[in-house]
């Protein structure tokens, strides 16, 4: 087509090169350099490891099914705890004590089963305490099916943890140990156990949360996890992406589903060395009680931030009194770490080993000191009456001290006349109950307690039972609590 004398290129000869340029440029664009298709994926993004088999492949050969055996003294009598129709007290425990009383009790065997991983090549293999605390036979059911009597090493009623050894006369598979330290929140994770007795189990999850204090124990500091944990997962491996142990699975809230716990495997990691060694944990001691500064504390004391750990007594003649700490002090850090909370405190203290001269900052009446203490040796006698952290036994959730003169004279209290409860945990049967931090523990079951050593063996005698009562004075006001564990 001419126009002018020229060449006119027709109109849709132009729109077809324009397509044609539109869609090479598409392609390009699709086909881009590698590094460019590797881009982090954008927020919201959920990325799914692609392969959890291999992971479970490589690490579940060390993974053990632990089976024990324990003799529960006098429990065997038929009509021992039998209820009537009505409850306890309708005359029927009566009439079956008057007939049956005559018959010896019989004990019977208790089993139960739990998880663990192989370590060591010789056979070493972390387990939790609960797992293998007063059994008589400890049977390892490897993941090629051979069994092994198995014997306990050392364990650590404290943080859950115990070490047991099979002889297996040949090299083992065994895990490697990571750093939990590095983990993330939402970090992908596995657990492998025997849940249920259902033996090589793999779930899988994320890190839901790190730091976690579920009431257990002086030195709570769990990963909680979403990958499905159950009774028999106890004692099992928590995996990272790497194939490496970052916690040891531990406990679970009942009717929580999709919530577990585990020990982290930087705080296990010198327990384990220790019960591989000498076969129990020594712990340092600094000789003090403490609490966490509450929010009306901390703005007493005139603690901005908040953090530190609040000194309430100090034990004559140990670490803290000779080394001029004073009640009242906040402990603000050890060796230029930072405290956060009573916890952070014990947990630190705790890993001290015995002999070390320490550093520890203080503020006293608005004004920083920097003290030094000779970190001696954690004995029961000092824990019993020391306040660091919630009676592991009891189940209770609490932290109780004696009353003493200060205390007293602060808050209104009976001198020697019962146990005060210093800090309750958040969700647990105590809190649950409706106890309260200041609390005044008058009797357990119609058993009175002046002190925390009357305390001790009356939770002691009552640790299996579901219910237990109590007589507390809050203030002025005394009432009963009942607390279901």
């Amino acid at each position: 087509m001419k126009s002018n004398g020229k060449l006119r290129t027709p109109r849709w000869w132009t729109i077809g090169r324009l397509c044609l340029i539109i869609g090479l440029l598409s392609i390009a664009c699709t086909t881009g350099p590698a590094q460019e298709s590797k881009a982090a994926p954008a927020l919201g993004t959920v990325m799914v490891p692609a392969n959890f088999s291999e992971l479970a492949k490589a690490t579940g050969a060390a993974v053990v099914n632990i089976r024990t055996v324990r003799t529960i003294k006098g429990g065997g009598r038929v009509f021992k705890h039998f209820q009537g129709p009505l409850g306890k007290n309708d005359g029927f425990q009566e009439f079956f004590d008057r007939f049956f009383g005559e018959i010896p009790e019989q004990d019977f065997k208790q089993r139960s089963l739990g998880s663990g991983f192989i370590t060591d090549k010789d056979g070493f293999i972390v387990t939790n305490n609960h797992v293998i605390e007063g059994a008589d036979k400890i049977k390892v059911k490897l993941s090629d099916g051979r069994e092994f009597d198995a014997a306990v090493i050392g364990r650590d009623p404290k943080t859950d943890i115990a070490l047991i050894k099979i002889d297996a006369k040949e090299s083992l598979p065994t895990v490697t140990l990571g750093d939990s330290n590095a983990l993330n929140v939402g970090d992908w994770v596995l657990a492998i156990g025997s849940p249920f007795g259902l033996e090589h189990t793999v779930t899988a999850g994320i890190v839901s949360a790190k730091g976690r204090v579920i009431g257990s124990g002086p030195y709570d500091d769990f990963i909680q996890t979403d990958a499905s944990i159950n009774p028999g997962n106890s004692g099992g491996p928590l995996i990272n992406m790497d194939g490496k142990v970052v916690g040891i699975n531990t406990a679970i809230i009942a009717g929580g589903h999709g919530i577990g716990f585990a020990i982290p495997i930087d705080m296990a990691d010198s327990i384990l060395h220790q019960l591989k060694t000498s076969g129990h944990v020594t712990r340092g001691w600094l000789g003090v009680s403490i609490q966490d500064l509450t929010p009306e504390l901390a703005e007493y004391y005139g603690v901005q931030d908040g953090k530190g750990a609040l000194v309430g007594q100090i034990f004559k003649g140990d670490p803290a009194d000779k080394a001029g700490i004073k009640a009242n002090d906040i402990i603000r850090e050890i060796n230029g770490e930072k405290i956060n909370d009573s916890r952070d405190l014990s947990r630190l203290i705790a890993e001290i080993p015995v002999g070390k001269k320490i550093s520890i900052k203080v503020l006293r009446n608005g004004k920083t000191e920097t003290l030094g203490a000779l970190i001696a040796k954690r004995t029961d006698e000092k824990e019993g009456t020391s306040v660091e952290g919630p009676d592991a036994e009891s189940g209770f959730g609490i932290t109780v001290s004696d009353i003493t003169p200060e205390m007293a004279e602060r808050y209104g209290f009976e001198v020697a006349k019962g146990v005060v409860i210093t800090r309750v945990a958040p969700g647990s049967p105590g809190a649950e109950a409706g106890l309260e931090p200041e609390d005044v523990i008058k009797e357990i079951n119609r058993e009175r307690v002046h002190n925390i050593k009357e305390y001790k063996n009356t939770v002691d005698k009552l640790k299996n039972d579901k219910k237990v009562q109590m007589l507390v004075k809050r203030k002025a006001i005394v009432m009963i609590i009942t607390i279901e564990r």
